[in-house]
Parts: C-alpha cells; sequence; structure tokens
C-alpha cells in the first residue's frame, strides 16, 4: 500500500512538474517583444530639445549619421535602449497628461529630493507626488509638451 502510494505522488508530481513547464514555454500568437529598442519624438526645434534631454533629463548623446544631424539627434536612455528626437513637429502635444498619455523613466531610489532640487535650480517646471507604495514620481514636460514621469523603484 505504502508503495502505491509513493507512486501516485510520484506521477503526481511528475504531472505537475510537465505542466508547470508547458505553461512556462507556452507562447501566445503575436509577435514576441525582448524589449524596446527606441522611441521617436517629432520635435519643433531640434537645439532646444537637444539641450533638455542632455542637460535636464541628462541622457547621452549618441553618434548620428553626418546626412542625419539636420534632422535627427539620438541619445541612450539604457543599454540597448534609445530616444531619438526628429524634426518635423509643427504643433504643441496638446493630449499628454501624468494621468494620461506620458512616458516614464526609472531614477534611483531616494533621489527624488536631489532631482528636485536640480529642477528647482535650472527652474523646470515640475510635479513630485508619492505613489502608494511609497515611491516618489516627478513629472516634468519637456519644450514640446511630451509628458515624462521620472519614477522611483518600488519601496519594499
Amino acid at each position: 500500500m505504502k508503495k502505491y502510494s509513493k507512486k501516485i505522488v510520484f506521477v503526481t508530481l511528475i504531472f505537475l512538474s510537465f505542466k508547470g513547464i508547458s505553461q512556462e514555454i507556452k507562447t501566445t500568437k503575436g509577435i514576441t517583444i525582448l524589449s524596446y529598442n527606441h522611441v521617436g519624438l517629432a520635435v519643433k526645434d531640434l537645439k532646444t530639445s537637444v539641450t533638455f534631454y542632455r542637460d535636464i533629463i541628462g541622457l547621452s548623446p549618441l553618434d548620428v549619421p553626418d546626412n542625419m544631424l539636420a534632422i535627427r539627434r539620438w541619445f541612450r536612455v539604457a543599454p540597448g535602449q534609445e530616444l531619438h528626437l526628429l524634426l518635423g513637429r509643427e504643433n504643441p502635444v496638446a493630449n499628454n497628461d501624468k494621468n494620461g498619455a506620458h512616458f516614464s523613466l526609472s531614477i534611483p531610489t531616494n533621489s527624488a529630493d536631489e532631482i528636485e532640487a536640480f529642477l528647482k535650480e535650472k527652474n523646470v517646471s515640475y510635479h513630485r507626488q508619492k505613489r502608494f507604495d511609497g515611491a516618489y514620481q516627478i513629472y516634468v514636460t519637456d519644450p514640446d509638451g511630451y509628458v515624462i514621469e521620472l519614477n522611483e523603484p518600488k519601496k519594499l
């Protein structure tokens, strides 16, 4: 009887293991995304936007082919992730809002005070709020009206 019970437990464990594995490798229909490569933003004044993203947001410029310098600038956001500024916007962004359309960049834990002081020093308007989990979010708007959330990691 004990031998029979052990076999049932063993077979059940094997079945559950395969079920877990099949769920892990099960794919949905569609496209497999590994990460984002870049985000492209249309801007009205390339020089003003470059200054903002380099000097205020702190992104590192990347090389752009010479034949595109008049209309493009690229920045490194994180390894393998970039922001591309594309000359061509005619009207300011009108539908970005911290509670609606915006994009978010991660900032270090406990850096909101330092960032807030920096934004004040640079005379950049912002909105700071404490999230439900205790982390801070700071929202700034770029020269074209894109809202950027600077987001601390979740507090554990």
